[in-house]
């Protein structure tokens, strides 16, 4: 599997997403400059965590400009696996490409640690090999991963089974002491209607190997090669 790793102005997890998908999963990475278009030769597009453009006007706002955006538009209409991790989740709901927006934190504090996930569903290619209810633990690193959405898209985020992570306790239970940024229903990471395009706040390529404190992440990657065969 090729995986293509989108480098904007300020991206800085993209050098960890290069290392979990070659040096781990010992697959192919490239990286692709925010001003390359062609992303035929990768089976997987990857946006990965950062301060693109220094997060000026907006997180994402900016990003979701560049000419690399409109090819990753089009790579997703045409079925493409798209993950936007923590920024990149950011730029794909900035361009349209997930609903909603992440808001700044509720307690206005810069949060970097240890969050547990609850799997909501295994039917996407990123969750394929998780069980549902199962609990992973994903390091967060944000300052603005706040999920907010209208009541009516939270509906149905809810009816489709586009929630795919929820902030949770180790033990699985959905509760505001398991939130660390106050995101509507502790939601975490969503899927789109096409089920090809994930975001997610919490950076799987943080915790892909037990020396890093936890390899849970890996999952994730590795639901990705399944899926893909």
């Amino acid at each position: 599997m090729h995986f293509g790793i989108v480098v904007f102005p300020g991206t800085w997890s993209d050098g960890d997403c290069f290392h979990a998908t070659r040096e781990v999963l010992g697959q192919e990475a490239s990286y692709v400059w925010h001003k390359d278009t062609d992303l035929s030769p990768y089976d997987c597009i990857i946006l990965p965590g950062g301060f693109s453009y220094g997060d000026y006007l907006r997180t994402g706002a900016i990003a979701r400009f560049s000419p690399v955006m409109a090819s990753v538009q089009e790579y997703a209409q045409g079925g493409g696996l798209v993950i936007g991790i923590c920024n990149g989740f950011q730029i794909l709901c900035e361009a349209g490409l997930l609903p909603g927006v992440l808001m700044r934190n509720s307690h206005l504090q810069f949060r970097c640690q240890w969050t547990s996930l609850r799997v909501e569903t295994n039917e996407t290619p990123f969750t394929a090999l998780c069980q549902r209810g199962q609990v992973l633990r994903v390091p967060i690193s944000h300052g603005e991963g706040s999920y907010y959405a209208d009541p009516q898209t939270l509906q149905a985020l809810n009816r489709r089974g586009q929630v795919v992570f929820r902030y949770s306790t180790p033990t699985g239970e959905v509760t505001p002491e398991a939130n660390p940024n106050g995101a509507l229903e502790n939601i975490a990471g969503i899927i789109n209607e096409g089920r090809n395009v994930l975001g997610m706040m919490p950076h799987p390529e943080r915790c892909c190997e037990p020396l890093l404190g936890g390899a849970d992440g890996k999952l994730i990657f590795q639901s990705l090669l399944a899926s893909a065969t």
